[in-house]
């Protein structure tokens, strides 16, 4: 049985099912494990951490046994042993016809050595390309589906959903357009590394979706690619716009001054989710955040 952390959110023992390349940037791994049927979740950008193990263990060394004093005793692990901690957002789940959750997949950023912007791949990067039936893996995510883990929250009455994301947020920006019903006006606006990235996204919204493709310009620049573009865009005319930005904390942060700033949106009608920052690690902005 999955040890609970706190409620609705518990661990999850997993297993990789398979793993297939989706675009140059993007590896999409699909997990399953009996422990998934108490998984729930309505999607969106749901966030996860998930737990990997280093080269040569079997599994990712977290002493989820300890109950709620797991996570100092985590910290105390040897750098070596100690299950390397990733933050995700659920790509897509599937049920059975009782409903319960038989597979989810989760979207992995790979960043190869030396690429752009002198990204070095890191050691979830490594994992995800190398990633096999039967791998384990250990995942903190939701047992009850309306968590707040779920940042996309567009208030009651909204006219127009207007959406930025780099290729960290691409996973979460696609589930949210899939769930988007028919009728709801969309501008995305999304920025990727290669032109291979960009694809056909599936909504019933009616959607306007701009690429902006990087193709060697380095990931988390001083300003998003998009940001001339959207400070030009013609927004078509809503009385109660919402605004959701994620990637990474930078861009994010000069997009959200535009939104709130110059072109006077409602800042309580602006989500914005910083999912990593340029020069820094995970373990690093998790240190600055304690």
């Amino acid at each position: 049985m999955s040890t609970a952390v706190a409620d609705p959110f518990r661990f999850f023992a997993l297993h990789v099912l398979r793993a297939r390349r989706v675009s140059p940037s993007l590896v999409r791994v699909t997990f399953g494990g009996a422990e998934l049927r108490e998984f729930r979740s309505h999607g969106l950008d749901q966030s996860l951490s998930l737990f990997l193990p280093h080269p040569g263990q079997e599994e990712p060394a977290v002493p989820i046994e300890l109950g709620d004093s797991w996570w100092q005793a985590w910290r105390e692990l040897p750098d070596d042993v100690r299950a390397v901690m990733r933050s995700y957002t659920l790509r897509a789940l599937r049920a059975d016809a009782d409903g319960v959750t038989t597979e989810i997949d989760i979207d992995f950023v790979l960043h190869g050595i030396a690429d752009e912007g002198g990204i070095e791949a890191g050691p979830a990067s490594r994992w995800a390309d190398r990633a096999a039936p039967g791998d384990r893996v250990l995942l903190l995510g939701p047992a009850v589906a309306d968590n707040r883990a779920i940042r996309f929250r567009p208030p009651d009455g909204t006219d127009l959903v207007l959406l930025w994301a780099d290729e960290t947020a691409l996973p979460a920006t696609a589930a949210i357009l899939e769930a988007l019903p028919a009728g709801t006006r969309v501008r995305a606006w999304l920025e990727v590394p290669h032109a291979g990235d960009v694809h056909d996204l599936t909504t019933a919204a009616d959607a306007e979706v701009t690429w902006f493709v990087r193709d060697g310009h380095g990931a988390g620049q001083d300003s998003p690619m998009a940001l001339d573009g959207i400070r030009a865009a013609q927004l078509p005319s809503a009385e109660r716009p919402y605004v959701w930005i994620a990637g990474e904390s930078g861009n994010v942060k000069a997009l959200r001054r535009h939104f709130v700033s110059e072109r006077g949106f409602d800042r309580r009608a602006v989500t914005f989710v910083g999912y990593w920052r340029r020069g820094l690690t995970e373990e690093q902005l998790r240190e600055q955040g304690e």
